[in-house]
């Protein structure tokens, strides 16, 4: 019985002290790193549909770009969704190319945007259940600290 408990709590150690950036983990290419922030939804969190604001952050030159996720998850973790990048009403001008599309994987300048989720599920299509749901943002492959909870009614 003791050497079911030692394996196990060796076991948990080696986990506790893999390196960083083990196999299968993806690190920035990039020399410095930027941020991501997400802000407040709005007009209020019960509605069906939202604008989630959040900014890229920490860039060395205005034209240094970044690959950007914006995701929904339920309480779960489980992606529930990507919101679709609004123009102009961000801050930060968006070309007519990148308007309407997922942000998923969308390469950005620095700066403050605007995503818009309409309160459906993407896989789907169909109205997501109420309940609350969170916002993660990745920036280069790397998710963001802090996630911002908004709430979905039908």
């Amino acid at each position: 019985m003791f050497h079911r408990w030692a394996a196990l709590v060796l076991v948990l150690a080696l986990c506790a002290m893999s390196p960083k950036y083990a196999a299968g983990q993806t690190s920035s290419s990039r020399g410095h790193s930027a941020r991501g922030r997400v802000g407040a939804n709005y007009p209020n969190p019960f509605n069906p549909d939202t604008k989630i604001p959040f900014s890229i952050d920490g860039c060395a030159s205005p034209t240094e770009t970044h690959v950007v996720t914006v995701r929904l998850v339920n309480i779960l973790a489980q992606p529930v969704a990507f919101p679709l990048l609004l123009t102009g009403s961000g801050g930060t001008s968006v070309s007519s190319s990148l308007a309407g599309k997922q942000v998923l994987n969308l390469t950005l300048p620095c700066g403050d945007y605007v995503a818009y989720w309409d309160g459906k599920v993407s896989a789907t299509g169909r109205e997501a259940p109420s309940g609350p749901y969170g916002v993660e943002v990745f920036v280069d492959n790397v998710k963001q600290p802090g996630t911002q909870k908004i709430f979905h009614s039908k």
